[in-house]
């Protein structure tokens, strides 16, 4: 292409960082392009939150009109910013990679309190204007104060600065692309899967006239066809729930092990606890329909559900079912009792790593009132151990999802290959994790509880139930049976392994936290 290419973009850091990403790109193809800075509707309004402008067209309207004017070539969006329909005579010729599309949490650090979750302290005020950020956030922690918050990346980073908020909940993407240094916080990363983007997050968009053919070929060299086929199933549940509504919804679509896993939230507002939803497909066509058919009204869900272990009166899980008139039978199975009192001081000398697998375990490890070393790092399974370890007054330095022990064994020994490693657990541990280490890693196991099981368990007449551990599995089919109209829900693969043997079909949550376990109970 011979002539010098115009490229429209907005004018706010992130924006032009973003179009010159583009421009260097076409650069490298040999390609020349100006930039042309627009100012849209969404830079002039400030008393409105994002969610009554993503997806409206408050920041792509103008870039769009200067395309059809013919006085850009192409135009660089957020593509979250886009509505699901581009106006006729536009198309969409390229997609970006994708950018991490986690959420950060910017927390000031005297408002740090590592014991709750997400590390901000109770009542703590958390600016940001997106009601999906808003709904979820109050789901895991209804003693926030949400509070708006309007601007681009570096001032609103500069308003946590001067103390207008405790913390602010920020896109990892447009600070990474900004390089923006955040040492002076404390900051929490929440994963896709633990607070859901927006459809389309972290992908830029290249958007041209459907009649300049020969750019479209071009561009082609900037084209991801895998993120494109992500993105159309997002796009797609957009689109079913109504488009550019400030509905509070969050989708995210990802291939894993040669899957499509969509991860939905929505709710009704920003004040309403949402619905949260997790599938898996082997293909994405009717996948978008598929999702949205789990949140119509009316739809028939269990009435009752029972699970193996309490359950707090405040706990998400509880939260999540009660939404739906959901009754929770919640009872142990099993009771663990400690085998040591006491714990020796020479078994931490020269620890690298304590890894702990079960809440159980990081509770019974600290009542021994352990002497740590100053350099100890702590590796722990799951999200519920992750917590309990939090409470302890610790953050986690390797948290496997849990879901997979042996692939939680694989990545730990990354990192872990060759240090000295204690595991304070059960007796009965079945030692995945140690296991996966190398010979050079010097494991050490310290049993401090054992697993007994109850007698005499009474059957459950709920419609579904959920088993936390192959020991609860075992109490309960010692003297009672499943009833055909019982559906199963089994945390962790080592418990599904126990259903395997007896040939009883179940579901196996994506996460074996609270949040996957309602996930589990709302897509049945």
């Amino acid at each position: 292409m011979e002539r010098t290419l115009i490229i429209g973009t907005r004018g706010s850091d992130l924006a032009l960082w973003q179009a010159n990403f583009v421009k260097d790109s076409l650069a490298a193809a040999g390609i020349k392009a100006d930039l042309k800075i627009i100012k849209t509707q969404g830079d002039r309004i400030l008393n409105l939150s994002f969610d009554k402008l993503e997806g409206k067209g408050f920041f792509t309207k103008e870039l769009e009109e200067e395309l059809l004017a013919g006085s850009i070539d192409l135009a660089v969006h957020s593509h979250k910013d886009l509505p699901t329909e581009n106006p006729p005579g536009l198309i969409i010729a390229a997609v970006s990679e994708r950018e991490d599309p986690s959420e950060l949490l910017l927390i000031l650090k005297d408002c740090v309190d590592v014991k709750q979750k997400l590390s901000v302290k109770f009542g703590a005020t958390v600016g940001t204007s997106s009601n999906r950020r808003k709904a979820q956030l109050l789901a895991y922690r209804p003693d926030l104060e949400i509070e708006e918050l309007r601007g681009n990346v570096p001032t609103r980073i500069g308003k946590l600065r001067s103390e207008a908020y405790d913390a602010i909940m920020i896109a990892k993407a447009g600070v990474s692309r900004l390089g923006i240094d955040l040492s002076e916080f404390h900051v929490e990363v929440l994963t896709p899967n633990e607070l859901i983007p927006a459809p389309a997050q972290g992908v830029l968009a290249i958007q041209i006239r459907e009649s300049d053919t020969e750019l479209f070929s071009i561009l082609q060299i900037l084209n991801h066809p895998d993120v494109a086929e992500e993105l159309a199933v997002e796009r797609k549940v957009l689109t079913l729930f109504g488009g550019g509504c400030h509905l509070p919804l969050g989708c995210y679509c990802r291939r894993e092990d040669g899957k499509f896993q969509v991860f939905t939230s929505k709710a009704e507002t920003g004040e309403d606890f949402p619905d949260r939803l997790f599938l898996e497909a082997d293909t994405a066509e009717g996948l978008s329909h598929k999702v949205v058919t789990y949140f119509e009204a009316g739809r028939k869900m269990p009435s009752s559900v029972f699970i193996s272990r309490e359950i707090s009166e405040e706990s998400y899980f509880r939260r999540a079912l009660a939404k739906h008139n959901i009754q929770i039978e919640a009872r142990s199975l099993i009771r663990t009792v400690p085998v040591i009192t006491k714990l020796d001081s020479y078994i931490l000398k020269d620890i690298n790593w304590i890894f702990f697998s079960s809440k159980n375990a990081v509770e019974y490890f600290f009542q021994l009132e352990p002497l740590l070393p100053t350099d100890v790092k702590f590796g722990v399974m799951g999200a519920g151990s992750e917590e309990m370890l939090r409470q302890k007054g610790y953050f986690s330095d390797f948290t496997g999802d849990g879901g997979d022990t042996d692939d939680v064994a694989a990545e730990f020994a990354k990192l872990a290959n060759g240090a000295t490693i204690l595991f304070p657990g059960a007796e009965e541990s079945l030692r995945t994790v140690q296991k996966g280490l190398s010979a050079q890693t010097k494991v050490i196991d310290l049993p401090i509880y054992e697993t007994v099981l109850e007698d005499n368990i009474e059957a459950s007449g709920a419609d579904v139930l959920i088993f936390t551990s192959p020991s609860n599995v075992d109490a309960y089919f010692t003297d009672n049976l499943l009833d055909p109209y019982q559906k199963v829900i089994a945390i962790g693969k080592a418990t599904g392994k126990k259903f395997d043997e007896m040939g009883v079909k179940y579901t196996l949550p994506f996460a074996p936290d609270e949040v996957g376990l309602a996930e589990a109970v709302f897509g049945l």
